[in-house]
């Protein structure tokens, strides 16, 4: 009877696991988007209302799961590891989170390599509002604030008050927004956001036009408004130094299935875009976001000595060497060789002694030689590559410098014949001197 028990525990204990969210880690070196995410809506209505931004995601293998935001069971880590790869805050009105989840809670999320698209309106929270000053953007302080746009709003059948803008000032980078150029203007309804000066790892994605202003569309404006013109960021991406990668939208509708299938007619234009560009745009920010794009890796980082092949323990002062790394970029599906003319390698002591630039055989193969500098330590090959909208890379690898050693010296040294002479013309000098001395009466 006792050695039954044990396979009805096992099937019970295998039942019980099935229930658990099994931990995820963020994106994998071998297969950066194969990844989980949490969604936390204000509303589950959104589901539907959004469900093409949705699917967009589902259908290029995003597993998405969805939560009301204020729902007791959130919880992002569990046993010390995160449950989840990405978060999407669809959920501007939210003041608080439920469960385990608060401000710190997203915070370190990011901190510990994970994206994060959020996405706000005229009703975000302080807890929103937060979020998104501690990445570096400051929405406009008057709650009840939109941007306004009498030059470049979207025409409607409707006289409206010109906050549903027609917005057509991309980033200019084909790795964030893709190569395929955006030609319907972006629509977008909601609050404007400026990036925190000091902040040098966010930049505008979207911004407004030099018309733009951002206020309350209800009252007439009795001061200046803070923010206008193209200082007023529509949409906006951070790229942390660990490689997390932020979108920050002050539009929720800017995701909406309404905004996605409405035609556009940008004022002053004859022409009208049957869709707009909302889809193309989402669409591509969000294969930068979650590391379907952009995304770069580097191996098999190598030295040796020229006319050699294996890797020394140490090199000599004035060695002649070789270096090269590979360096590759994720596509969604597979890596690809990187190819690009500005990978540079520094052989660094304190401060750079050796700094050079890669030459590429365009198959993600850089290389370079260079003479060992006549200063002996401990050095590094340093690889620091940081572009717009590419992951940084930081490699180095550490190598000490010896001198020459003592029978190592050349016998005779060609700078040192004036010293040679003097001392030969002495010793010359000196027995003439003697013989003279001594034989002359």
């Amino acid at each position: 009877m006792v050695g039954r028990k044990f396979p009805t525990i096992s099937l019970l204990m295998l039942n019980l696991l099935s229930f658990l969210p099994l931990p995820t880690v963020s994106f994998s070196p071998d297969y950066p988007t194969d990844r989980r995410i949490l969604v936390l809506l204000d509303d589950l209505a959104l589901k539907s209302s959004h469900s093409i931004f949705f699917t967009s995601l589902q259908s290029r293998g995003f597993d998405l799961d969805f939560k009301l935001a204020d729902d007791p069971s959130i919880a992002v880590k569990r046993y010390g590891q995160y449950l989840y790869d990405g978060l999407i805050l669809f959920s501007p009105s939210t003041d608080r989170f439920g469960g385990s989840l608060d401000l710190e809670g997203v915070l370190d999320f990011v901190d510990s390599g994970h994206d994060l698209i959020l996405a706000a309106d005229v009703s975000a929270s302080d807890l929103i509002r937060s979020v998104a000053a501690e990445c570096g953007v400051d929405f406009d302080e008057d709650p009840s604030a939109m941007v306004i746009d009498h030059t470049g709003y979207a025409v409607s059948q409707i006289e409206g008050d010109h906050t549903l803008i027609a917005a057509d000032d991309f980033v200019p980078s084909d790795v964030i927004l893709g190569s395929t150029k955006i030609e319907a203007p972006v629509l977008f309804k909601g609050t404007g956001h400026s990036l925190n000066p000091g902040n040098s790892l966010a930049l505008k994605v979207l911004s407004a036009s030099s018309s733009a202003y951002s206020a309350n569309p209800a009252s007439k404006l009795s001061n200046p408004p803070s923010l206008t013109g193209t200082a007023i960021s529509l949409v906006s991406a951070v790229q942390a130094r660990n490689n997390a990668r932020i979108i920050i939208s002050g539009s929720l509708d800017l995701f909406s299935n309404r905004l996605f299938r409405s035609g556009v007619q940008k004022a002053g234009s004859s022409y009208k875009y049957e869709k707009s560009g909302n889809e193309q745009f989402v669409t591509e920010l969000g294969k930068w976001v979650f590391h379907e794009r952009g995304h770069l890796k580097a191996v098999n980082l190598k030295h040796n000595k020229v006319g050699g092949t294996e890797e020394p323990s140490m090199y000599r002062i004035n060695d002649d060497l070789e270096f090269s790394v590979e360096i590759f970029e994720w596509t969604g599906s597979s890596w690809v060789s990187y190819v690009a003319d500005d990978v540079q390698v520094q052989f660094y002591m304190m401060s750079p002694y050796v700094l050079k630039t890669l030459s590429t055989n365009q198959k993600g193969l850089y290389h370079t030689s260079f003479k060992v500098p006549d200063v002996y330590g401990v050095f590094q090959f340093k690889v620091e590559y940081q572009r717009l909208g590419y992951t940084s890379l930081s490699l180095s690898k550490q190598i000490p410098v010896r001198p020459f050693r003592h029978n190592e010296y050349e016998r005779f040294i060609t700078t040192a014949f004036p010293y040679y002479g003097a001392s030969f013309s002495m010793m010359a000098g000196f027995f003439i001197f003697s013989i003279v001395y001594l034989y002359s009466k």
